[in-house]
């Protein structure tokens, strides 16, 4: 379904051509007219671009609300690899995790608007899974590397899994209570797993 106002460019502005403009255009059309109503078109006419060049950017309308995650991974990855050995392995994880989901003001209304969507959107359900995959891998990478494991080992696994379950946690909490601070639950529901949960309340 296409809406008139969708079908238009927005006069005078030039082509979007970076992922991250696609991505804001994107949370903005799926926010207003609800992520089934919106197609590829839409989001290709508000931009200002051609569908051809839509898909040089993303596979499907289902990745524009992941914005550019290939290269967020990236820097999470670097992050985790950066921090001294000396730093035990789960306050290594928290801080890294902390970071990067530790965002910009003027990005915090996105950011919201993005995991609403992925935590409540069906279609969005099975790009989500791949998405996770992809977070957990670079988790249980470095954890392999911090324990001289493979990664297929049980121990890293269950670290990303688990890591995975914290952060999904407080962005569900942070999504609950608008006056609640993200970085704050993430190192809450962190702590909690480095301390085997004792001493929570």
């Amino acid at each position: 379904m296409t809406t008139d106002n969708a079908a238009r460019p927005i006069a005078g502005r030039p082509p979007a051509t970076t992922h991250d403009d696609l991505c804001q255009i994107g949370l903005q059309l799926f926010v207003t007219q609800g992520f089934d109503n919106t197609s590829v078109d839409d989001i290709s006419a508000q931009a200002g671009i051609s569908r051809r060049t839509f898909f040089r950017y993303y596979e499907s309308k289902a990745d524009v609300v992941w914005g550019n995650f290939d290269d967020a991974l990236s820097g999470l990855a670097a992050n985790l690899h950066a921090i001294p050995h000396t730093v035990p392995l789960m306050d290594a994880l928290r801080q890294a995790v902390v970071e990067f989901n530790d965002l910009p003001t003027d990005q915090v209304v996105a950011h919201r608007a993005r995991m609403q969507l992925i935590l409540s959107v069906p279609a969005l359900t099975a790009r989500s899974s791949i998405r996770y995959t992809q977070w957990r891998a670079v988790v249980e990478d470095f954890v392999s590397q911090r324990m001289a494991l493979s990664t297929d080992h049980l121990l890293p696994r269950t670290v990303g899994h688990a890591a995975l379950g914290a952060a999904l946690a407080a962005h569900e909490q942070w999504l609950q209570d608008e006056g609640s601070d993200l970085s704050d639950l993430l190192t809450q529901a962190f702590t909690a797993l480095a301390t085997g949960f004792k001493d929570v309340t």
